[in-house]
């Protein structure tokens, strides 16, 4: 009868410690899948802009945000890429919501502004306050920066192209951030790479401008990670 009692003992062991090791391999593999990893772990970055950002005319999976989070994620960054694009807005549109966008707590933000204000002809200088309360939120939150340039359409003459295009890398030397000249570099009056609007960049077209942005965005998560690692 004892040595029952200690065969049915040994055998319930034996299986909590399958179930144990079981469990132990289990939540590694959760932990090593890409949508697993801790929010602590992860990195989260905002990218607030128009149209371009929001990915109109696609599909949510053509959308830049979720291509460049995927791009991101083959390199090997852990990342949340959080899609703040409104369809249609202006800098000043984005100057209002700036602050709840912030909300998330990103650790860095891309902005990417303006497109709508060049075509619309808006002042040059309207433009660059807007920006400039925009960034300067965006450092009070304590998150890093990379501004996308914009370029205005050619109809609107020499000199307003000239003085729309010059804004942005004056921000960004004034503010020390990142900097792209032209967010559609690349892209841009090439038919085969828009959508038949000719403005708004297909899946091809969203796939050129995020392999063109991709080290800039690594540096900018480079230096998120420097700033987590001396404690700022």
């Amino acid at each position: 009868m004892f040595a029952c009692f200690l065969a049915l003992d040994k055998s319930r062991y034996l299986c909590w410690a399958s179930r144990y090791l079981l469990f132990c391999a289990l939540f590694a593999i959760l932990l090593s899948a890409p949508g697993a990893v801790p929010a602590e772990k992860t990195a989260r970055l905002l990218v607030i802009g128009d149209s371009l950002a929001a990915g109109y005319g696609l599909p949510a999976n053509e959308a830049f945000t979720t291509r460049l989070e995927a791009a991101l994620t083959r390199s090997g960054h852990r990342v949340r890429v959080i899609n703040a694009g409104v369809s249609g807005d202006t800098s000043a549109g984005g100057r209002a919501r700036i602050a709840w966008s912030l909300a998330n707590k990103p650790d860095a933000v891309l902005v990417e502004l303006g497109a709508n204000d060049g075509r619309r002809g808006l002042e040059p200088a309207a433009t660059k306050a807007n920006l400039d309360a925009i960034l300067s939120q965006i450092e009070s939150a304590g998150a890093e920066v990379l501004l996308t340039g914009m370029l205005a359409p050619p109809n609107l003459g020499r000199e307003y192209g000239a003085e729309f295009a010059a804004l942005y890398p004056a921000l960004a030397r004034r503010h020390g951030v990142l900097f792209y000249p032209f967010f559609l570099e690349g892209v841009a009056t090439r038919p085969e790479l828009n959508q038949a609007d000719r403005i708004h960049p297909n899946a091809a077209g969203v796939d050129i401008i995020v392999a063109r942005l991709l080290p800039k965005v690594k540096k900018l998560l480079q230096r998120v990670q420097n700033k987590k690692e001396s404690g700022r």
